[in-house]
C-alpha cells in the first residue's frame, strides 16, 4: 500500500490552498475593497487593486511552485498506482489538464492586471494615444472581470480532484481498483463471488 510522503503532500496541499485562497480573496476582498475605496475614480481603484496584487504576486508564485513540486513528486511516487489502479489514471489526467488550465489562467490574469496597472499610472499627452489606450484598457478590464473568477474556479476544481485522490488511496479502494484493472485486462476471469468450492 501507499507509503507516507508527508513533505510532498504538504507542498502540494499548502501550495494549492494558498493558490485557491489567494485568488478567491483577491477577487472578493481586494478588488471589492478597491472599488469601495475609490470614490468613483477608476484610476484610484485600479491603483489600489494593482498595489495589492503586486504585493501578493511573489507569494502566489511561491505557492504555485510549491504545489507543482509536490504534485510532481506525488505523481512519481504513485506511478505504480496510476498504472495498476482503475480510475487513478483518469483522475490524474484530469488533474494535470486542470492544473495546466489554472496556470494559463493565472498567467493571463496577471498579464491583464499589469496592463491595467500601466494604464492607470501613465498619462500620455497624445489624444490619439490616450484614446487607443482607453480602448485597450476597457478590453483588459472586461477580460479581467471574467478571469478573476476563472482562477478560483479552476483551483477549486483541483481541490475537489485532490479529495478524490485521497479517497482512491484508501486500502479498500486500492484493492478494488487494482482488481477492476486486472478484470479489464483479463475480462474472462470470473468474479470472486462466482467462485465455488468443489468437492
Amino acid at each position: 500500500m501507499s507509503e507516507r510522503n508527508t513533505t510532498l503532500r504538504s507542498l502540494h496541499d499548502v501550495g494549492l490552498a494558498a493558490w485557491f485562497g489567494g485568488s478567491l480573496m483577491g477577487s472578493v476582498g481586494l478588488n471589492g475593497a478597491a472599488k469601495q475605496q475609490s470614490g468613483g475614480s477608476w484610476e484610484v481603484g485600479a491603483r489600489i487593486a494593482s498595489a495589492g496584487w503586486s504585493k501578493w504576486a511573489p507569494v502566489g508564485a511561491a505557492a504555485i511552485g510549491m504545489h507543482l513540486i509536490g504534485s510532481s513528486g506525488l505523481l512519481a511516487v504513485n506511478a505504480s498506482r496510476v498504472a495498476t489502479q482503475q480510475g487513478v489514471a483518469a483522475s490524474t489526467l484530469a488533474k494535470t489538464a486542470l492544473t495546466g488550465a489554472a496556470l494559463a489562467a493565472t498567467a493571463y490574469t496577471r498579464m491583464l492586471g499589469k496592463k491595467i496597472e500601466k494604464a492607470c499610472s501613465e498619462n500620455p499627452a497624445d489624444p490619439e494615444a490616450t484614446e487607443r489606450q482607453t480602448v485597450e484598457t476597457n478590453k483588459a478590464e472586461q477580460h479581467l472581470a471574467v478571469m478573476q473568477w476563472v482562477v478560483p474556479a479552476l483551483t477549486g476544481g483541483l481541490l475537489i480532484l485532490n479529495a478524490l485522490h485521497g479517497e482512491q488511496q484508501r486500502p479498500a479502494e486500492q484493492l478494488h481498483g487494482m482488481w477492476q484493472r486486472y478484470r479489464q485486462l483479463a475480462p474472462h476471469m470470473p468474479n470472486p463471488g462466482d467462485w465455488h468450492l468443489t468437492h
